[in-house]
């Protein structure tokens, strides 16, 4: 095997007293167990993968449940955990950092934190927080200041905020969901526009973003400060709003899934990502093997590997390593 050099822009982290909280709390994410973490258990599969680098995040559920106090504490514990891992193998690891929304003021103050001190890659978000989706009025002071930071921001399913249906685990569907509510709901509050320097990843190829993609269009037109940019693009794809967003392909790189991604996304706005540890290694193992079987042309597939990402993390490029 040759050196990894892939960039998992979707890799998890589970701090140990994060684990330690979440099993005090008796929370499944999505549904599932909490997988145990390690960097010795990260470094082995990104090694299987061909990853040089994973960009560490907090999944589901994140740290705020009511008390944001609380919220400030652990966010605080988990990006300092996140920082000493990547300093110790800055080359390996990235971060984006875990922020306490809905609670806009910690928010606030632990992205600066996070950026400035910590120096972090990037923020993660939930798709939505306490059932407020990212195009909330309430969320623009954080958004403004990630504007202005031209800040990378991951957007990370959470639980959808109705019951859930039972027999179907909410990685199933729910998770896509969250994330397509939470891209609507940045374009029609004119959030992509507003705020265009924050470069937003969405998780899981944009979850149904891509095989609506008309739909959301055609929402557009009924709203008068869009309406011509939804027009715009269902004359030229390349004027689409979607093609502002960055896409993983986590979980989502199959023959099924690829073919709407690659028609709806600028191919120079995907990238590549697992969902370790928190996807079973099996299927990881399944649709790396579907992706690499896929008839992309080889920039295209070298853009997604890596290209796209240096683009985005420019500590990661071969000369500033």
């Amino acid at each position: 095997m040759g050196r990894p050099y892939r960039i998992d822009t979707h890799q998890h982290i589970v701090p140990p007293g994060y684990a330690r909280w979440m099993l005090e709390k008796g929370i499944r994410p999505g549904g599932i167990g909490l997988p145990s973490w390690s960097e010795r258990s990260a470094l082995k599969f990104m090694d299987r993968h061909d990853v040089q680098t994973g960009i560490l995040s907090l999944s589901t559920p994140g740290v705020y449940f009511g008390d944001a106090a609380e919220a400030r504490r652990r966010a605080r514990e988990i990006n300092e955990y996140s920082a000493e891992v990547v300093a110790a193998r800055p080359e390996r690891f990235g971060f984006f950092a875990t922020l306490t929304l809905p609670d806009v003021q910690g928010a606030l103050a632990e992205a600066q934190y996070a950026l400035d001190t910590l120096l972090a890659d990037g923020i993660v978000l939930l798709a939505n927080n306490a059932g407020r989706y990212l195009g909330n009025p309430g969320f623009e002071p954080l958004l403004e200041f990630l504007h202005h930071r031209r800040a990378v921001v991951f957007i990370h399913p959470a639980e959808l905020p109705a019951p859930a249906v039972p027999g179907i685990p909410a990685f199933a569907a729910d998770f896509l969901l969250d994330t397509t509510r939470t891209a609507i709901s940045l374009i029609l509050s004119g959030a992509m526009e507003k705020f265009s320097g924050i470069r937003f990843i969405l998780a899981h190829a944009g979850g149904f973003v891509p095989y609506i993609a008309y739909r959301i269009l055609l929402t557009m037109l009924n709203n008068k400060d869009l309406a011509l940019s939804a027009l715009a693009a269902l004359g030229d794809k390349k004027q689409s709003i979607l093609r502002r967003f960055y896409y993983d392909v986590a979980l989502s790189a199959s023959p099924a899934a690829l073919p709407s991604l690659l028609e709806v996304a600028d191919p120079g706005r995907i990238t590549y990502g697992t969902d370790f540890p928190f996807a079973p290694s099996a299927a990881i193992d399944f649709l790396n093997m579907e992706y690499e079987n896929y008839p992309l042309d080889p920039s295209v597939r070298a853009a997604i590997d890596r290209g796209n990402s240096e683009a985005l993390f420019p500590r990661l490029r071969p000369e500033q390593t």
